[in-house]
């Protein structure tokens, strides 16, 4: 869809001869470092060109309208700057509904209603970070609407806390980090106890990065989310008994091997081996990307997604599949699950002569084991959301 085409619909659906302003947020992919940001370790994600557009203007009275062309069945949906309490009927519009609202108790003037029409291209419910996206487009057209003084961070974590605390989805600080501070062809590693970043080049030289979504609904994730943040925080309990920590990131690898006995459950020393040596392995990420290195990362990749599957137990059939076929298949270097797991999106690091046949071949194999096939997106590594003036890219 290209950008007069969402000019056009945002007029249509509005009835309004306005010329909006434009908008994007992208999605975000995590190369490496799975289920560690609770467990205040490090993450190296990348915002991607997939994402969430937002076209918008101010309007003269304290009515907001918003309208999404992924979910027209809704229809417009309208609230006032008066009532901006969570409502389930309101579905996805709960998520710029809690921006608005929280930009409003943090002491930013927004003193106009708005009409916004959204549309996201990042596939719906493939776990590459939509709901972050829609936020944080919304944070940048509070931010440029009302000619707002904002610091990226406090937006970022404006973000987070409408996860938390509107919606009540207890996530970690990610997804907003990396589609608020994306840098176009650099991923970041970020520390999730400290906040503190720092961007690295990713120079594929003749790779691209395939995202293959498994397309199985990630039924489990939420409640399987919850339950290994908790054996991970009762393993911690443990560890403390003996050792002045305050996060299971905080360990080495031969620490962890040195006092792992503490941990008194044998699923919950597992759980927390893999949140000690993912940590350690991500750390090493930046290392190697720094130097050019891409086969080490590949390998690196890899190996996370191996203790995802054995220790961690979050990746499933399909997302095992989608892993070993690609380790199996020439031309790629590295591929692992990414996000929660149970369903959800792979990645590989393939060589660009080789991604028809990895793909054919994949689908072949995967669609004989499960029914159906997956899909697959080829992307670029993007900047964080911003608003659009001269560029539009689909």
């Amino acid at each position: 869809m290209t950008q007069p085409d969402l000019l056009q619909a945002y007029q249509d659906i509005f009835q309004t001869a306005d010329t909006p302003r434009s908008f994007f947020a992208p999605g975000r992919i995590n190369l490496i470092g799975e289920h560690t940001d609770y467990n205040g370790g490090h993450v190296f994600p990348a915002a991607i060109s997939l994402g969430t557009y937002a076209i918008a203007s101010k309007r003269t009275d304290h009515t907001l309208r918003f309208y999404s062309m992924n979910f027209p069945d809704a229809g417009i949906i309208e609230c006032t700057l008066s009532d901006l309490s969570y409502h389930a009927d309101h579905d996805w519009a709960n998520f710029p509904k809690g921006m608005i609202q929280l930009f409003i108790a943090n002491g930013f003037t927004i003193d106009a209603g708005m009409d916004v029409l959204f549309y996201g291209n990042i596939p719906n419910g493939a776990g590459l970070s939509s709901s972050a996206s829609i936020e944080m487009a919304t944070g940048v057209v509070l931010e440029e609407l009302f000619n707002l003084t904002i610091d990226r961070l406090q937006m970022i974590l404006l973000g987070q806390k409408v996860e938390n605390d509107y919606i009540g989805v207890n996530s970690g600080i990610m997804d907003q980090f990396a589609i608020g501070k994306g840098k176009q062809d650099h991923a970041m590693l970020l520390d999730c106890q400290t906040l503190e970043f720092s961007y690295a080049p990713v120079e594929l030289n003749g790779y691209e990065i395939v995202i293959i979504n498994s397309n199985k609904q990630r039924t489990l994730a939420g409640s399987k989310y919850n339950e290994r943040r908790a054996e991970c925080e009762q393993a911690l309990m443990d560890l403390r008994t003996e050792l002045p920590i305050d996060s299971l990131g905080e360990l080495t690898g031969e620490q962890f091997e040195q006092h792992k006995q503490l941990i008194a459950n044998d699923i919950n020393r597992k759980r927390a081996k893999h949140a000690v040596y993912e940590n350690e392995r991500t750390v090493r990420a930046l290392s190697e990307l720094e130097q050019g290195h891409i086969e080490a990362f590949g390998k690196l990749m890899n190996a996370s997604h191996v203790s995802l599957r054995d220790d961690y137990e979050v990746t499933g059939p399909e997302l095992d599949k989608i892993a070993e076929t690609a380790w199996n298949h020439p031309g790629v270097i590295g591929a692992r699950m990414t996000g929660a797991g149970f369903g959800g999106c792979a990645i590989a690091i393939v060589q660009q002569e080789q991604i028809d046949s990895f793909k054919h071949t994949l689908s072949s194999a995967y669609s004989e084991e499960f029914g159906y096939a997956p899909s697959f997106y080829e992307t670029k590594i993007s900047d964080g959301a911003k608003e659009l003036v001269k560029e539009w890219q689909l």
